[in-house]
């Protein structure tokens, strides 16, 4: 089978609609119409159009029922502060979605919500529940932890090593970051995520990361996995992606 997978949005909506018709052109090019296209998460905050990108991909769900769309930790962080009684994320209470380093004053903000500093918190979250759309909400509850296929896993942040695929934790899936990209072991597929942006797509034999740092003024990349074959979908085409003679482990950034 074919399978497309896109990394980190974080609201950069241009970006996202190129990435989709590059996906498009391969697709008549290679007659691969029908091959999923996996969304690795974080659709939301520190790019400038959530609002209009949550829009899109709502509206493209309903269009491309095939598409996968995968939780990320700032899609959770999200959807957690828009609850009745605004939470933190269960596996990470210590970080406040309205945190700079965050990023989700800027959801906000493109819905047209007041995320002044010297606001209270309790009337930014009252404003947000009334103007963020409920399929806005009902997207975000809905997406998908993982998505396997023969050989294959996606998943946001990666895996914790040494536990079968079929009993990985949610928390891990969406947030996990040293311990999996540091390991170097079989993890009984070959693991597409996002979540650790690096300068290029790195595939690293037992993993790929797609996120090249949308959210931080880099490109949204995307790949190909075409049988036994990894490729970047590039304007020009595909370029294929072999697995390095060893692992690359630096120069990953550790934003959240």
């Amino acid at each position: 089978m074919t399978f497309y997978a896109i990394g980190d949005v974080h609201g950069q909506l241009e970006k996202l609609i190129d990435v989709h018709t590059r996906i498009s052109i391969d697709q008549l090019r290679h007659g691969t119409q029908s091959a999923p296209v996996v969304h690795l998460g974080d659709y939301v905050d520190r790019g400038p159009d959530v609002r209009a990108t949550l829009d899109y991909l709502v509206s493209r769900q309903e269009r491309e029922p095939e598409d996968i769309f995968i939780l990320g930790n700032h899609d959770r962080m999200m959807e957690a502060f828009l609850q009745p009684v605004c939470r933190p994320d269960p596996a990470r209470e210590e970080l406040f979605w309205l945190d700079r380093m965050i990023g989700g004053r800027s959801s906000l903000a493109s819905y047209g919500v007041d995320v002044s500093r010297m606001r209270r918190v309790g009337k930014i979250h009252q404003e947000a529940r009334a103007k963020v759309p409920e399929a806005h909400l009902s997207f975000l509850r809905r997406l998908r932890p993982c998505f396997a296929a023969p050989g294959l896993y996606f998943c946001h942040a990666g895996v914790r090593p040494g536990i079968p695929l079929s009993q990985q934790n949610v928390d891990d899936l969406v947030w996990i970051r040293d311990a999996f990209l540091s390991d170097t072991r079989d993890h009984g597929a070959l693991i597409i995520h996002g979540h650790t942006p690096f300068d290029h797509v790195r595939h690293c034999g037992n993993r790929i990361g797609v996120d090249t740092g949308a959210g931080f003024g880099g490109p949204l990349s995307v790949i190909v996995l075409d049988g036994d074959l990894v490729f970047e979908l590039t304007d020009q085409g595909r370029v294929l992606l072999p697995p390095p003679l060893t692992a690359v482990k630096a120069g990953a950034s550790h934003a959240f």
